[in-house]
């Protein structure tokens, strides 16, 4: 029978080679492989073995010589390492037959990959969804490969990388660690091995932002973790929530959990997703409440502005926030206000103030802001519809009667809210978070609220405690 097997033999070393590798290659006449990769496989040969190799970047020629040898009736072995389907030989060899017209039959037996064995050296990375990318550009054009870097950076796949440098392949790992922190934070675990399987076997682990291509070389193999990649005891480990109930009791309210993989989500979405966690904090909260990434461009985070709010409210210090409407006091959580011992008030409705506004010709929530600083002038005060109340509020600072321990501006509309968010502004002595421009809203005033009152959760990135 005219038959060409072709082997995936691993990485190198004989631990890592398939008992089906072994039979085929102690039953063949002839092996046809790359210099470097014959010795690997001599110990399964019969001493009369052929052995047909030859350098780099002769795999046509190798191929070739199969067919030759396959068609004149030899039982003939292609090796290939690793896998020969994963950057191997076995679609030359398909490719080949169809070209040549040939009746030579093709069989591929699967072997350990490179990056299969770099990473149970690293640990547990390629354990969900992930996606494997070679940086050689000698039969792929470099606009193509920069677009699926794009899309596994993107996408939050791990990503293992073959071919990342080279003497002339100098500057594409460069290029790509560029563009996955476009989307993927500088702290994202990464790990490389030189040599995987071999005597010269290297393990390297680090982060993003600190992987230095110079380090890098043709010999190894670079895996970069996904957002929720963590690196313990010398081990890299992707998890796939198994453990996320018995790890955090809380996950098993439905609600937060949700929230949770939301927050993951934007935080993987984010341009610029390396901001101090006081900005980013409040932004994921934002964009999670208005699904609107603008938020990145609008949202003012005043250096320090939650903890130093939160502090005041959880010690005591403070115990009411104020909002301008009702509609912000209902979205400020429940939970939250009662574990920290909080009252939201909202003036606009009581006995009076309606009469006191037509009285001196303000508006209601103008009117209601005046008597909140008369009883609370300290509280923290939250603005998500009007901007007259906001106004008022800076009218009373400057006259030295207001204090308050923070502001969220966040009013919405076309007339003076612009002007509004500039007015509050010059009290730098006041720890502040603006929406600026146009957009608001008394949901988005709420959530800003919720992500204060929750800060400690704020480094895990674990929202929704109070759901």
């Amino acid at each position: 029978m005219k038959k060409i097997i072709i082997v995936g033999i691993g990485p190198g070393i004989s631990g890592d080679i398939t008992l089906d590798a072994v039979s085929a290659l102690s039953t063949c006449d002839v092996v046809v492989g790359y210099n470097l990769y014959l010795p690997f496989v001599k110990k399964y040969l019969r001493d009369d073995v052929e052995l047909a190799g030859s350098g780099m970047k002769q795999e046509i020629a190798r191929v070739e010589k199969a067919f030759e040898l396959a068609e004149s009736g030899k039982n003939v072995c292609l090796i290939s390492s690793g896998d020969a389907s994963i950057y191997g030989m076995a679609p030359l060899a398909y490719e080949m037959k169809i070209q040549r017209q040939s009746d030579v039959e093709l069989e591929v037996i699967p072997g350990i990959s490179a990056f299969q064995k770099a990473a149970s050296l690293l640990g547990a990375p390629v354990s969900h969804d992930f996606c494997v990318i070679s940086l050689s550009d000698l039969m792929t054009p470099w606009e193509k490969i920069e677009r699926r870097i794009r899309a596994a950076a993107e996408g939050d796949f791990v990503t293992a990388i073959y071919n990342p440098r080279s003497i002339g392949r100098f500057w594409q790992l460069y290029r790509l660690k560029e563009l996955f922190l476009e989307s993927r934070s500088a702290d994202t675990p990464v790990g490389y091995v030189r040599q995987a399987g071999r005597n010269d076997q290297k393990v390297s682990i680090t982060t993003l932002g600190e992987l230095d291509p110079q380090e890098i070389d043709m010999l190894t193999i670079v895996l970069i973790g996904n957002s929720q990649t963590y690196h313990v005891d010398d081990c890299l480990i992707t998890p796939r929530g198994y453990y996320r109930e018995e790890l955090d009791p809380e996950a098993n309210n439905s609600g937060q959990a949700i929230m949770i993989e939301s927050f993951r989500t934007i935080a993987s979405e984010l341009k610029h997703p390396d901001i101090p966690i006081n900005q980013k904090w409040p932004l994921l909260h934002a964009i999670h409440t208005t699904a609107d990434f603008d938020m990145e461009n609008i949202l003012k985070v005043d250096d320090g502005a939650l903890s130093k709010i939160y502090d005041r409210l959880a010690s005591g210090q403070v115990k009411v926030i104020v909002t301008d409407v009702t509609m912000a006091a209902s979205g400020i959580r429940k939970g939250a206000l009662q574990r920290l011992g909080l009252e939201v008030k909202c003036y606009l409705n009581d006995p009076g103030i309606t009469d006191y506004a037509r009285a001196h010709h303000i508006t209601r929530t103008q009117a209601g802001i005046r008597k909140a600083v008369e009883e609370h002038p300290d509280a923290l005060f939250v603005f998500g519809n009007a901007p007259t109340a906001l106004m008022e509020l800076c009218s009373l600072i400057r006259k030295g009667v207001a204090h308050p321990c923070g502001v969220i501006a966040a009013p919405v509309g076309f007339v003076h809210v612009c002007e509004s968010k500039h007015m509050i502004k010059p009290f730098t002595e006041i720890p502040k978070i603006i929406v600026e421009g146009r957009k608001g809203g008394s949901n988005l005033a709420a959530t800003l609220t919720n992500a204060i009152l929750c800060w400690p959760d704020a480094e895990q990135l674990k929202p929704g405690r109070d759901v």
